[in-house]
Protein backbone atom coordinates (compact mmCIF):
# COMPACT_ATOMS: atom_id res chain seq x y z
CA UNK A 1 0.00 0.00 0.00
CA UNK A 2 1.49 3.35 -1.06
CA UNK A 3 0.63 6.98 -0.46
CA UNK A 4 -0.03 7.33 -4.19
CA UNK A 5 -2.59 4.53 -4.07
CA UNK A 6 -4.36 6.24 -1.17
CA UNK A 7 -4.48 9.49 -3.12
CA UNK A 8 -5.77 7.65 -6.17
CA UNK A 9 -8.58 6.05 -4.16
CA UNK A 10 -9.57 9.40 -2.63
CA UNK A 11 -9.63 11.05 -6.07
CA UNK A 12 -11.74 8.24 -7.56
CA UNK A 13 -14.25 8.55 -4.72
CA UNK A 14 -14.50 12.30 -5.19
CA UNK A 15 -14.82 12.12 -8.99
CA UNK A 16 -17.26 9.20 -9.05
CA UNK A 17 -15.66 8.01 -12.28
CA UNK A 18 -12.40 6.28 -13.21
CA UNK A 19 -12.07 8.33 -16.40
CA UNK A 20 -12.56 11.69 -14.68
CA UNK A 21 -10.26 10.71 -11.81
CA UNK A 22 -7.56 9.67 -14.30
CA UNK A 23 -7.82 13.06 -16.03
CA UNK A 24 -7.54 14.86 -12.69
CA UNK A 25 -4.49 12.80 -11.77
CA UNK A 26 -2.90 13.14 -15.24
CA UNK A 27 -2.48 9.40 -15.65
CA UNK A 28 -4.08 6.89 -18.00
CA UNK A 29 -7.37 5.26 -17.04
CA UNK A 30 -5.95 1.68 -17.36
CA UNK A 31 -3.04 2.60 -15.04
CA UNK A 32 -5.43 4.06 -12.47
CA UNK A 33 -7.75 1.04 -12.62
CA UNK A 34 -4.80 -1.32 -12.27
CA UNK A 35 -3.47 0.59 -9.25
CA UNK A 36 -6.87 0.55 -7.51
CA UNK A 37 -7.26 -3.16 -8.24
CA UNK A 38 -3.82 -3.89 -6.76
CA UNK A 39 -4.76 -1.91 -3.64
CA UNK A 40 -8.05 -3.81 -3.24
CA UNK A 41 -6.23 -7.13 -3.64
CA UNK A 42 -3.59 -6.19 -1.08
CA UNK A 43 -6.07 -5.13 1.61
CA UNK A 44 -8.60 -7.84 0.73
CA UNK A 45 -11.43 -5.32 0.47
CA UNK A 46 -13.53 -4.12 -2.45
CA UNK A 47 -13.50 -0.33 -2.34
CA UNK A 48 -15.56 0.44 -5.46
CA UNK A 49 -18.25 -1.30 -7.47
CA UNK A 50 -18.10 -0.69 -11.22
CA UNK A 51 -21.21 -0.38 -13.39
CA UNK A 52 -22.32 1.26 -16.64
CA UNK A 53 -23.05 4.55 -14.87
CA UNK A 54 -19.65 4.80 -13.21
CA UNK A 55 -18.60 3.64 -9.76
CA UNK A 56 -20.09 3.51 -6.28
CA UNK A 57 -18.26 3.24 -2.96
CA UNK A 58 -18.85 0.12 -0.88
CA UNK A 59 -19.55 0.44 2.88
CA UNK A 60 -16.10 -1.05 3.51
CA UNK A 61 -14.69 1.46 1.07
CA UNK A 62 -16.25 4.36 3.01
CA UNK A 63 -14.48 3.22 6.17
CA UNK A 64 -11.16 2.68 4.39
CA UNK A 65 -11.35 6.11 2.73
CA UNK A 66 -11.90 7.72 6.13
CA UNK A 67 -8.57 6.32 7.30
CA UNK A 68 -6.92 7.10 3.95
CA UNK A 69 -7.93 10.77 4.12
CA UNK A 70 -6.49 11.05 7.61
CA UNK A 71 -3.17 9.49 6.51
CA UNK A 72 -2.89 11.76 3.46
CA UNK A 73 -3.83 14.88 5.43
CA UNK A 74 -1.26 14.08 8.12
CA UNK A 75 1.41 13.48 5.49
CA UNK A 76 0.61 16.79 3.79
CA UNK A 77 0.85 18.60 7.13
CA UNK A 78 4.28 17.04 7.78
CA UNK A 79 5.41 17.77 4.23
CA UNK A 80 4.32 21.40 4.50
CA UNK A 81 5.99 21.91 7.86
CA UNK A 82 9.25 20.01 7.48
CA UNK A 83 9.91 20.07 3.72
CA UNK A 84 8.11 23.06 2.21
CA UNK A 85 8.45 24.93 5.54
CA UNK A 86 4.89 26.19 5.25
CA UNK A 87 2.62 26.86 8.19
CA UNK A 88 -0.55 24.82 7.69
CA UNK A 89 -3.69 25.59 9.66
CA UNK A 90 -4.74 23.01 12.22
CA UNK A 91 -8.26 21.69 11.73
CA UNK A 92 -11.16 20.96 14.05
CA UNK A 93 -14.62 19.72 13.08
CA UNK A 94 -17.67 18.78 15.16
CA UNK A 95 -20.99 17.21 14.12
CA UNK A 96 -24.09 17.53 16.28
CA UNK A 97 -27.79 17.15 16.63
CA UNK A 98 -29.68 20.46 16.70
CA UNK A 99 -28.48 21.91 20.02
CA UNK A 100 -28.09 25.67 20.28
CA UNK A 101 -25.86 25.35 23.36
CA UNK A 102 -23.50 23.12 21.34
CA UNK A 103 -23.35 25.81 18.64
CA UNK A 104 -22.67 28.48 21.25
CA UNK A 105 -19.88 26.37 22.78
CA UNK A 106 -18.35 26.13 19.30
CA UNK A 107 -18.54 29.92 18.91
CA UNK A 108 -16.82 30.49 22.26
CA UNK A 109 -14.09 27.97 21.38
CA UNK A 110 -13.44 29.68 18.02
CA UNK A 111 -13.24 33.10 19.71
CA UNK A 112 -10.60 31.85 22.12
CA UNK A 113 -8.40 30.13 19.54
CA UNK A 114 -8.99 32.51 16.64
CA UNK A 115 -8.97 31.66 12.96
CA UNK A 116 -5.48 32.76 11.95
CA UNK A 117 -3.91 29.38 12.75
CA UNK A 118 -7.00 27.14 12.77
CA UNK A 119 -9.62 25.96 10.31
CA UNK A 120 -13.02 25.07 11.80
CA UNK A 121 -16.10 23.18 10.59
CA UNK A 122 -19.46 22.57 12.29
CA UNK A 123 -22.27 20.33 11.02
CA UNK A 124 -25.80 20.40 12.45
CA UNK A 125 -27.18 17.21 10.97
CA UNK A 126 -29.09 13.96 11.46
CA UNK A 127 -28.27 11.45 14.19
CA UNK A 128 -27.00 8.90 11.67
CA UNK A 129 -24.71 11.44 10.00
CA UNK A 130 -23.30 12.54 13.34
CA UNK A 131 -22.18 8.94 13.86
CA UNK A 132 -20.93 8.53 10.27
CA UNK A 133 -18.98 11.81 10.34
CA UNK A 134 -17.03 10.75 13.42
CA UNK A 135 -16.58 7.22 12.12
CA UNK A 136 -15.23 8.46 8.77
CA UNK A 137 -12.96 11.16 10.29
CA UNK A 138 -15.01 14.05 8.93
CA UNK A 139 -15.46 15.25 12.52
CA UNK A 140 -13.33 14.67 15.58
CA UNK A 141 -16.32 14.86 17.94
CA UNK A 142 -20.07 14.19 17.63
CA UNK A 143 -22.67 15.60 20.04
CA UNK A 144 -25.90 13.62 20.59
CA UNK A 145 -28.05 12.06 23.31
CA UNK A 146 -29.00 8.60 24.47
CA UNK A 147 -31.79 7.46 26.78
CA UNK A 148 -33.34 4.20 27.97
CA UNK A 149 -35.22 3.80 24.67
CA UNK A 150 -32.37 4.18 22.16
CA UNK A 151 -29.39 3.19 24.33
CA UNK A 152 -29.16 -0.47 23.30
CA UNK A 153 -29.47 0.18 19.55
CA UNK A 154 -27.13 3.19 19.45
CA UNK A 155 -24.54 1.59 21.74
CA UNK A 156 -24.39 -1.40 19.39
CA UNK A 157 -23.92 0.95 16.43
CA UNK A 158 -21.19 2.85 18.29
CA UNK A 159 -19.37 -0.41 18.97
CA UNK A 160 -19.63 -1.56 15.35
CA UNK A 161 -18.27 1.83 14.22
CA UNK A 162 -15.33 1.67 16.67
CA UNK A 163 -16.66 4.70 18.56
CA UNK A 164 -17.11 5.50 22.24
CA UNK A 165 -19.86 7.58 23.86
CA UNK A 166 -18.95 9.75 26.84
CA UNK A 167 -21.78 11.28 28.86
CA UNK A 168 -21.52 14.96 29.72
CA UNK A 169 -24.83 15.80 31.41
CA UNK A 170 -28.23 14.37 32.26
CA UNK A 171 -31.30 16.44 31.43
CA UNK A 172 -35.01 16.36 32.13
CA UNK A 173 -37.39 16.86 29.22
CA UNK A 174 -38.75 20.30 28.32
CA UNK A 175 -41.34 21.62 25.88
CA UNK A 176 -39.78 24.22 23.60
CA UNK A 177 -42.23 26.78 22.18
CA UNK A 178 -42.62 30.45 21.39
CA UNK A 179 -43.39 32.77 24.31
CA UNK A 180 -46.82 33.62 22.86
CA UNK A 181 -48.01 30.00 23.02
CA UNK A 182 -51.13 29.53 25.21
CA UNK A 183 -49.21 27.13 27.48
CA UNK A 184 -45.99 29.15 27.70
CA UNK A 185 -46.95 30.65 31.09
CA UNK A 186 -47.21 27.22 32.74
CA UNK A 187 -44.52 25.87 35.08
CA UNK A 188 -45.14 22.30 33.89
CA UNK A 189 -47.03 20.79 30.98
CA UNK A 190 -48.48 17.30 30.62
CA UNK A 191 -48.09 15.61 27.24
CA UNK A 192 -51.87 15.24 26.96
CA UNK A 193 -52.27 19.02 27.16
CA UNK A 194 -50.24 19.37 23.96
CA UNK A 195 -52.56 17.11 21.97
CA UNK A 196 -54.15 19.92 19.92
CA UNK A 197 -50.85 21.55 19.01
CA UNK A 198 -48.48 20.27 16.28
CA UNK A 199 -45.39 18.47 17.50
CA UNK A 200 -42.28 19.35 15.46
CA UNK A 201 -39.69 16.69 14.73
CA UNK A 202 -36.35 16.88 12.94
CA UNK A 203 -36.48 14.75 9.81
CA UNK A 204 -33.81 12.04 9.81
CA UNK A 205 -33.71 11.50 6.06
CA UNK A 206 -33.18 7.93 4.90
CA UNK A 207 -32.61 6.79 8.48
CA UNK A 208 -35.97 7.87 9.91
CA UNK A 209 -36.03 5.27 12.69
CA UNK A 210 -37.54 5.92 16.12
CA UNK A 211 -34.09 5.14 17.52
CA UNK A 212 -32.50 7.99 15.55
CA UNK A 213 -35.11 10.59 16.53
CA UNK A 214 -33.66 13.72 18.12
CA UNK A 215 -36.76 14.14 20.25
CA UNK A 216 -37.44 11.80 23.18
CA UNK A 217 -40.79 9.98 23.37
CA UNK A 218 -40.54 9.37 19.63
CA UNK A 219 -42.96 6.42 19.75
CA UNK A 220 -45.77 8.46 21.30
CA UNK A 221 -48.88 8.68 19.08
CA UNK A 222 -48.96 12.40 18.36
CA UNK A 223 -52.25 13.65 16.97
CA UNK A 224 -50.48 16.29 14.88
CA UNK A 225 -46.89 15.90 13.73
CA UNK A 226 -44.78 18.01 11.38
CA UNK A 227 -41.26 17.05 10.25
CA UNK A 228 -38.72 19.68 9.24
CA UNK A 229 -35.00 19.66 8.56
CA UNK A 230 -33.65 22.88 10.06
CA UNK A 231 -33.97 25.00 13.18
CA UNK A 232 -35.07 28.20 11.39
CA UNK A 233 -38.12 26.37 9.99
CA UNK A 234 -38.91 25.05 13.48
CA UNK A 235 -38.98 28.58 14.91
CA UNK A 236 -41.23 29.77 12.09
CA UNK A 237 -43.67 26.89 12.65
CA UNK A 238 -43.72 27.52 16.39
CA UNK A 239 -44.77 31.13 15.92
CA UNK A 240 -47.16 30.51 13.01
CA UNK A 241 -48.89 27.32 14.22
CA UNK A 242 -48.23 27.23 17.97
CA UNK A 243 -46.02 24.23 17.33
CA UNK A 244 -43.63 22.78 19.90
CA UNK A 245 -40.81 20.32 20.20
CA UNK A 246 -39.26 18.35 23.06
CA UNK A 247 -35.74 19.25 24.12
CA UNK A 248 -33.16 19.29 26.92
CA UNK A 249 -34.29 22.67 28.20
CA UNK A 250 -30.79 24.11 27.77
CA UNK A 251 -31.35 27.12 25.58
CA UNK A 252 -29.24 30.11 24.66
CA UNK A 253 -31.05 33.42 24.29
CA UNK A 254 -28.45 34.80 21.88
CA UNK A 255 -29.27 32.04 19.40
CA UNK A 256 -32.88 31.30 20.37
CA UNK A 257 -34.03 34.89 20.97
CA UNK A 258 -36.25 36.01 23.86
CA UNK A 259 -39.36 35.09 21.84
CA UNK A 260 -38.95 31.41 22.76
CA UNK A 261 -38.97 29.48 26.01
CA UNK A 262 -38.69 25.99 27.52
CA UNK A 263 -41.29 24.63 29.97
CA UNK A 264 -40.75 21.46 32.02
CA UNK A 265 -42.66 18.39 30.75
CA UNK A 266 -44.43 16.27 33.38
CA UNK A 267 -42.30 13.19 32.82
CA UNK A 268 -39.63 11.15 34.61
CA UNK A 269 -37.81 10.64 31.31
CA UNK A 270 -34.09 11.49 31.37
CA UNK A 271 -31.76 12.07 28.44
CA UNK A 272 -27.95 11.87 28.62
CA UNK A 273 -26.17 14.31 26.32
CA UNK A 274 -22.59 13.41 25.52
CA UNK A 275 -19.96 13.19 22.84
CA UNK A 276 -18.80 10.52 20.42
CA UNK A 277 -15.14 10.01 19.62
CA UNK A 278 -13.12 7.34 17.89
CA UNK A 279 -12.17 4.54 20.29
CA UNK A 280 -8.68 4.97 21.69
CA UNK A 281 -8.12 8.35 19.99
CA UNK A 282 -6.83 11.25 22.07
CA UNK A 283 -8.85 14.47 21.94
CA UNK A 284 -7.01 17.44 20.43
CA UNK A 285 -6.52 20.68 22.44
CA UNK A 286 -9.26 22.24 20.30
CA UNK A 287 -11.59 19.34 21.08
CA UNK A 288 -10.79 19.50 24.77
CA UNK A 289 -11.58 23.20 24.88
CA UNK A 290 -14.84 22.62 23.03
CA UNK A 291 -15.88 19.96 25.55
CA UNK A 292 -15.01 22.36 28.38
CA UNK A 293 -17.36 24.93 26.86
CA UNK A 294 -20.10 22.29 26.53
CA UNK A 295 -19.66 21.33 30.19
CA UNK A 296 -20.40 24.90 31.27
CA UNK A 297 -24.05 24.13 30.57
CA UNK A 298 -24.13 21.25 33.06
CA UNK A 299 -25.49 23.41 35.89
CA UNK A 300 -28.38 24.50 33.66
CA UNK A 301 -29.16 20.87 32.92
CA UNK A 302 -29.38 20.07 36.62
CA UNK A 303 -31.79 22.90 37.44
Amino acid sequence: MTLSQLRYAITVAKAGSMNEAARNLFISQPSLSSSIKELETEIGTELFRRNNRGISITPEGEEFLGYARQVVEQYELMEAKYIAKEQQKKKFSVSMQHYTFAVNAFVEMVKQFGMDEYEFAIYETTTYDVIENVKNFKSEIGILYINDFNRKVLTKLFHESNLEFHGLMECSIYVYMWSGHPLAVRKEIALEELMEYPCLSFDQGNNNSFYFAEEVLSTYEYKRLIKASDRATFLNLMMSLNGYTLCSGIINEKLNFADFCAVKLKSDEIMTIGYLARKGASISPLGQKYLEEISRYKNKALQ
